[in-house]
């Protein structure tokens, strides 16, 4: 089932350790079929250095098991909240790389300081409040706090972030990670500069038109 989905997610979930995401069996990724509607997501608990495709966890939008061996990840409601309101996303990717969940740590929102984030976020990293782990508070955190972000921090916990498509959304966990990294770094020497707004627009519409070879991003 979703044969395809399946290989995605399980790529998009090996790219998590790769970049420094995650460690041991924490975060994961996971991938709406827009023609079903089910979501393929991480199984909890496995190591990700064992997981395969078939691993991967089938389920329809209110939770049930349509294929898969194992259980579905812990945080398959926070998914399902955020599929079922954002009709707009088809991949959704939770880590707690170190840096950024940091800043997650102090409810410290991570401003547009750098171009690279300019284009790519388009505005700056916003923090939504604690929420609950186990059931559908962090996705409606997720969904009232992210705005048009496609990262947002959760208090004392972690990074979310959401895409078109599973790449997208591993991509924006990753470009996350390393702007919280350099604005780390950055508040160590002194303030940074905040990019102005107008600049902020004109660089992520730039990158968004002009960008690569045409393809997804």
């Amino acid at each position: 089932m979703l044969e395809e989905l399946c290989n995605l997610v399980c790529e998009g979930n090996l790219m998590l350790p790769r970049n420094g995401l995650v460690t041991w069996t924490s975060g994961n990724v996971s991938g709406r079929d827009p023609q079903t509607g089910h979501v393929v997501i991480k199984p909890s608990g496995v190591r990700y250095e064992e997981l395969t495709p078939e691993d991967m966890v089938v389920l329809d939008c209110d939770g049930t098991v349509l294929h898969g061996r194992l259980k579905p990840s812990v945080d398959a409601p926070t998914h399902l909240y955020i599929y079922r309101h954002r009709p707009d996303v088809h991949a959704i990717v939770h880590t707690h790389s170190p840096f950024a969940t940091a800043f997650a740590a102090v409810g410290r929102p991570i401003p547009v300081c750098l171009t690279a984030m300019a284009d790519e976020f388009g505005g700056p990293i916003p923090v939504g409040a604690y929420a609950q782990i186990g059931e559908e508070d962090i996705g409606r955190e997720v969904v009232r706090s992210i705005g048009s972000s496609p990262a947002i921090l959760m208090k004392n916990h972690g990074v979310f972030t959401v895409g078109p498509h599973v790449m997208a959304a591993v991509k924006a966990a990753v470009m996350t990670e390393d702007v919280a990294r350099t604005m780390f770094y950055a508040l160590q020497l002194g303030t940074p500069d905040v990019i102005p707004d107008d600049e902020v627009a004109r660089a992520h519409r730039r990158y968004v038109e002009q960008y690569g070879q045409g393809r997804a991003r």
